[in-house]
């Protein structure tokens, strides 16, 4: 039998005859494989100590403590009581048969309501690894202890460091199901006792080695991605008002190991970006920033989780170079209207108006207004072939496109009023965005070829990304995620797809244009 499917089918074992408890179970157990303490956040009444039991239950193994915490619990109720025959040998030696210290699955209830006595010695034994029972270090054989609450710890009491310890913070709430919570009711609840083949049971020896081998686990660059992401989003959100969080360098080195574990109980040497589903589980603090941090992680890996090695920063920047070239080219970029030359290379619009004299007879005038002038909306005056101005004409673009024209008459008659003459609409030869007619042939096929060339590139990157789509949606298969959430780690290469897509779409408009 392979190790993915042993760890399933004791997952299955575990998940007998208990309603909405998948995901926490399969958390809970790979962070028991992986070494990684587990605080169990919820109300009272909702299968957190069940929970501790049953993964016991997977482990050859009779040492197993639970205990409920209170303000008034003693050191002898966690550790042991003294021994009497010790102590009148003045010696202060605990008898820890049957207790935590010599357990090695502990299951500590409403663990903040503890003395800070008690809660001291419990980080020496999470960090170390040990028990000071009298003048003798004893080591402890605890491979996991499981705590819960329905409070996350109290700040300014100084429990950071012991909290910081519990790798996994999963939440544990109450069923939501209506058929779910009709069959508990039928069924009389949930029972501690289950079912594991003897031949599924996990060994000490296995235990040990397992750990070793979880380390040998490479972190793909696809993770260390999301993980970077992640990390400036805290940054980014930590500015805000009413965010608050801190992940030690330690936690992200346990909560990567979890990560890592994910990976080697699904038999693979590399972790993928499903693998980092299980940061959601390790990165919260409080009861306040969990949906947060979720949302965070989830985010992360959805915009920067698969590693296809395709830039499409380095595609947009060539595909828009060559949109200019083309369109510098082959296309206006301006109106072009129709216009003359005078003085150089000044070019000027040829107008010619009727207008009424002092004598009440019409006659025409010529006269040109400077190109350049339709960039002003003041009054000037235009000048004649000579580049005199003609101090009777007023103009001004005042309308978009169009000149206003007035004349000065200066009629005994009328008293030497200006009068409007007829607009003046500048005549336009190509308007922009025309196509030239005057373009060299070699430069359209050179166009044509780097659109195509462009074009193709990305028809490639399509086919190579379907494929890397194809092996990864192979690997994604794992008995420690929620098949509902392995959705989140697909759109992120389903989105690179449909990224380039759109790219080729409008690659294949440049190739048109060209064409």
């Amino acid at each position: 039998m392979s190790l993915k499917s042993r760890m399933t089918k004791i997952l299955e074992s575990l998940n007998e005859n208990i309603y909405e408890r998948d995901e926490v179970l399969a958390v809970t157990f790979l962070s028991a494989l992986a070494n990684q303490n587990i605080f169990l956040y919820g109300p009272p009444g909702t299968a957190k100590s069940l929970i501790s039991r049953r993964i016991s239950k997977a482990f050859k193994t009779e040492h197993y403590f639970e205990y409920l915490m209170q303000k008034f619990s003693t050191p002898d109720e966690v550790f042991g009581p003294m021994s009497i025959t010790e102590l009148k040998k003045d010696k202060y030696v605990r008898k820890t048969d049957g207790y935590l210290p010599s357990a090695e699955f502990a299951f500590l209830d409403e663990i903040w309501k503890s003395s800070p006595a008690i809660l001291n010695t419990l980080l020496t034994i999470i960090n170390e690894k040990i028990f000071k029972n009298g003048n003798v270090l004893k080591k402890v054989p605890m491979k996991v202890l499981i705590s819960a609450s329905n409070e996350t710890p109290p700040k300014g009491q100084g429990l950071e460091a012991l909290y910081d310890r519990f790798t996994t913070r999963l939440y544990v709430p109450p069923m939501e199901s209506k058929e779910n919570f009709e069959q508990l009711l039928q069924n009389g609840g949930s029972i501690d006792t289950i079912n594991i083949d003897e031949k599924l049971l996990i060994t000490t020896e296995e235990w040990i080695a397992w750990k070793e081998k979880i380390q040998n686990v490479k972190v793909s660059q696809e993770v260390l991605n999301i993980v970077h992401a992640i990390r400036l989003s805290f940054l980014e959100k930590n500015k805000s008002k009413g965010f608050d969080i801190y992940v030690s360098d330690r936690r992200w080195l346990n909560a990567l190991t979890l990560v890592k574990a994910g990976a080697f109980f699904c038999e693979r040497e590399e972790t993928n970006i499903v693998d980092a589903l299980l940061l959601s589980h390790t990165l919260w603090t409080t009861k306040e920033n969990r949906e947060v941090v979720i949302k965070i992680v989830h985010s992360c890996i959805k915009e920067s989780g698969f590693e296809t090695g395709n830039s499409l920063k380095s595609l947009d920047e060539e595909k828009e170079k060559l949109e200019q070239e083309i369109n510098k080219e082959l296309f206006y970029s301006n109106d072009i209207y129709e216009t003359v030359k005078l003085h150089g290379n000044t070019q000027y619009f040829k107008v010619k108006k009727i207008f009424i004299d002092e004598y009440n007879d019409k006659k025409s005038i010529v006269f040109y207004i400077a190109r350049n002038s339709m960039k002003t909306k003041d009054e000037f005056h235009p000048v004649d072939e000579n580049g005199n101005e003609i101090s009777n004409l007023k103009c001004s673009f005042k309308k978009q496109g169009s000149c206003e024209i007035k004349y000065k008459n200066n009629s005994y008659y009328n008293g030497g009023r200006w009068v409007d003459l007829p607009v003046f609409q500048p005549q336009v030869l190509f308007y922009k965005g025309d196509k030239r007619k005057d373009v060299n042939e070699r430069l359209i096929e050179a166009l044509r070829e780097e659109t195509e060339k462009l074009s193709q590139k990305i028809e490639q990157l399509i086919e190579e990304t379907k494929e890397k789509e194809t092996v990864f949606l192979k690997e994604l298969d794992t008995p420690f995620i929620e098949p509902t959430k392995i959705k989140i780690a697909t759109e992120s290469i389903s989105q690179q797809i449909e990224d380039l897509k759109l790219r080729h779409k409008d690659t294949q408009r440049l190739v048109e244009l060209v064409g």
